[in-house]
């Protein structure tokens, strides 16, 4: 019933006016709906392609079965079920107001490294949708992953690219992945990359 009620009630339709941001893999929706919450004067547009996560969202907006037609949902908030990338290519220009990609899958290998969003060929489209001055955040607890970012965003001129905090910062809400990845002692490391004018 959430899947079949309650999503299409959240899809992604017209662009919202005012301020708009963009999460990238909302995982379980812990973070997007914090930042729904806690910023109503943004729009946040949350994708995720798996199941469990949407579903995970979803749950949490209508805890009680039988509601899922009725609960009130955030006015702010509008899901994306497909590919991110497909959205990215269909923004207009300099729409985004900040752009999160909180703990992605790292994609290990060498050979799947095309696959990582934070790559030098999906730089441009990323600093194409972005405000001049818009945030993106990135965080992750891979080694392997730290070491690209750290490494693709050193080649770049498109974002200011400070070095990443190793506390969460002030007003990025937690995730269930973090603390997992806390709670086995990986450290996450957590970059705020500006888009340049």
């Amino acid at each position: 019933m959430l899947l079949d009620v309650t999503l299409p009630r959240l899809r992604l339709g017209d662009l919202p006016s005012g301020q708009l941001w963009l999460e990238v893999g909302f995982g379980g929706g812990e973070h997007a709906l914090a930042q729904v919450r806690s910023n109503p004067q943004a729009s946040l547009i949350a994708c995720e392609v798996f199941e469990n996560g949407i579903c995970s969202l979803l749950s949490a907006l209508v805890p009680e079965e039988g509601e899922e037609a009725s609960a009130p949902l955030p006015p702010n908030l509008r899901l994306w079920t497909d590919d991110a990338r497909i959205l990215l290519r269909d923004l207009p220009d300099a729409c985004l107001d900040k752009l999160f990609l909180l703990f992605p899958d790292p994609w290990p290998k060498m050979r799947h490294a095309k696959r990582r969003f934070v790559h030098p060929g999906q730089l441009p489209l990323l600093a194409r949708v972005l405000k001049p001055g818009a945030e993106w955040r990135v965080a992750s607890d891979d080694p392997t992953y730290q070491d690209w970012v750290r490494e693709v965003m050193a080649g770049q001129t498109l974002f200011e690219a400070p070095a990443p905090c190793t506390t969460r910062p002030h007003g990025w809400p937690p995730t269930r992945y973090e603390a997992k990845a806390m709670k086995a002692g990986r450290q996450p490391l957590y970059w705020s990359f500006t888009r340049r004018a």
